[in-house]
């Protein structure tokens, strides 16, 4: 069975819908215009940027505008220059509206994932990671809509379950870059062992072996050479590039080869 079967991750990502939905509706009109951790985005943003994403999915162009959002600073690349088209066009619509507006693409593209065949769900297409199965790019779709919730939530202070369906499902993206990760940007050296050992919510022990390349498997065949601790939050947030491994090295443990594990966390953000 693949990484991305189809009942699963439609199940993970409409659920992850529903919980930003009902996050949403807590919220005050102060609450929508706070900042993120994603730069230059506010609450509102967060939101205008996951319909975007949606109606991309679903034909709809984005709104004209006049800005030149390729001059804005946090705009790296032409995926940014596409968010920010649906940001700065719906930026100011009223909250209730966008909230209306969000509900209702969802609901549209619930209904078409639902009726989905699955030759349609296997099929090649193009996704963030380049071409894939279409159902990869639903499993990348549920870990970007629940990273978006956590960012709501850290802007304006309402925690929530980050364990269950639709965060083992995004879960899924983290774990499967994180043998590049670690090789390529951690720089982990041959013959690296290393093990994560996370607690909280997605606890769980995580082994990269390191020969020729780096490689995420069930266990090691020796004892860890580096072996890296924290919570499955923070986990989350250094390797979304929401937060970073410097400013938490208290809440970090780190044993045996401490060099390479500094190294490790310091690159272990893997987002665009």
């Amino acid at each position: 069975m693949s990484g991305w079967p189809q009942d699963a991750v439609v199940d993970a990502l409409t659920e992850e819908w529903r919980v930003i939905d009902a996050l949403l509706a807590e919220l005050d009109g102060d609450q929508w215009l706070a900042p993120s951790n994603l730069p230059g985005w506010t609450v509102h943003d967060i939101v205008s940027h996951l319909i975007g994403t949606e109606s991309l999915l679903a034909g709809i162009n984005p709104p004209s505008i006049d800005l030149d959002v390729h001059a804005l600073p946090h705009v790296h690349n032409e995926i940014a220059a596409f968010n920010e088209r649906w940001v700065e066009g719906l930026r100011r619509t009223p909250h209730a509206d966008l909230l209306a507006h969000y509900r209702d693409i969802t609901a549209t593209r619930a209904d078409a994932l639902r009726s989905m065949t699955g030759a349609d769900w296997d099929a090649e297409t193009q996704t963030p990671v380049g071409l894939a199965p279409y159902g990869r790019f639903m499993r990348i779709r549920t870990f970007d809509c629940w990273m978006h919730e956590l960012d709501i939530r850290d802007a304006v202070g309402i925690p929530g379950e980050e364990g269950g369906l639709r965060a083992e499902t995004a879960f899924g993206e983290i774990t499967s870059a994180l043998g590049f990760v670690v090789g390529k940007r951690g720089k982990a050296p041959e013959g690296a062992r290393i093990t994560f050992e996370l607690e909280g919510p997605l606890a769980r022990s995580l082994h990269i072996s390191v020969d020729a390349r780096a490689t995420l498997v069930p266990e090691l065949d020796g004892p860890a050479t580096t072996t890296i601790s924290m919570s499955s939050p923070l986990f989350t947030r250094i390797a979304g590039g929401r937060v970073h491994a410097s400013d938490h090295r208290t809440d970090i443990s780190l044993r045996g080869d401490t060099t390479v594990g500094a190294r490790v966390v310091d690159n272990l953000a893997f987002t665009i």
